[in-house]
């Protein structure tokens, strides 16, 4: 009994320094471009949304891995048991968002009462890195939430991609695009059909989703819009 705790513990110990070692790491690369007390917020931020993930695999059951960070890139959470139905992936996927979202709110809310320009921008990069996930694509959040209507609205997140890397081009929508062009090409041949428990849910469970997502996506892009004018110079 005394050796079986002692793996549980060290395996909890495990997990304690992957999570806390790559967000010290994390916050040491971001504070050389953006200070230390941003870097901070930031690590944070994203924290809240991982742990949206986490907390909503835990509650489906799922055996999911304490989150890891990658510098300049984000995290990830590893779901070691795959969802077993589209809502369950939708569920998961959703969640990351509406946690981050709120912290990122709170953040906004703190900086309207302490006029503090660090939460401000803090609210702001919270508002864009949850946006950012919706896009209609998998493997991020927002084409994890839209399988559940069909997948095949992977497809319009292709264009939004596109224009993203064009507005502002980055290694990481290159990245995205490669890990997401397996999973389009797969939808174009028609071979999302090969799988319809997955995808079979009702109409009510679709349209809730939906209607989740839009509005996520609408308060994300009102608040972006609104600290973008405000933090931009005049």
């Amino acid at each position: 009994m005394k050796a079986l705790a002692a793996l549980l513990a060290a395996g909890k110990l495990g997990k304690f320094l992957i999570t806390g070692g790559t967000m010290v790491l994390s916050v040491f690369a971001y504070a050389f471009v953006f200070g230390i007390w941003y870097a901070v917020g930031l690590v944070a931020l994203i924290f809240a949304h991982e742990m949206g993930h986490y907390i909503a695999a835990k509650n489906r059951g799922l055996n999911v891995g304490a989150p890891t960070f990658i510098p300049f890139v984000g995290a990830w959470i590893q779901l070691k048991d795959q969802p077993m139905n589209a809502e369950t992936e939708a569920f998961v996927g959703i969640a990351g968002p509406m946690l981050g979202s709120a912290a990122a709110l709170v953040c906004y809310l703190l900086a309207r009462d302490t006029g503090s320009q660090l939460l401000l921008a803090l609210a702001y990069a919270g508002f864009m890195i949850n946006l950012f996930n919706l896009l209609p694509i998998s493997p991020l959040d927002g084409g994890r939430i839209v399988s559940v209507i069909s997948p095949r609205l992977w497809l319009l997140g292709v264009p939004l991609l596109v224009g993203l890397f064009f507005w502002r081009p980055s290694p990481l929508l290159i990245l995205i695009a490669i890990l997401a062009a397996p999973q389009l090409m797969s939808v174009l041949r028609g071979q999302d059909r090969n799988h319809p428990d997955y995808y079979r849910t009702d109409s009510r469970t679709r349209i809730s989703y939906g209607l989740q997502y839009l509005a996520l996506a609408g308060f994300l892009s009102l608040m972006a819009f609104e600290l973008h004018e405000v933090l931009s110079p005049a």
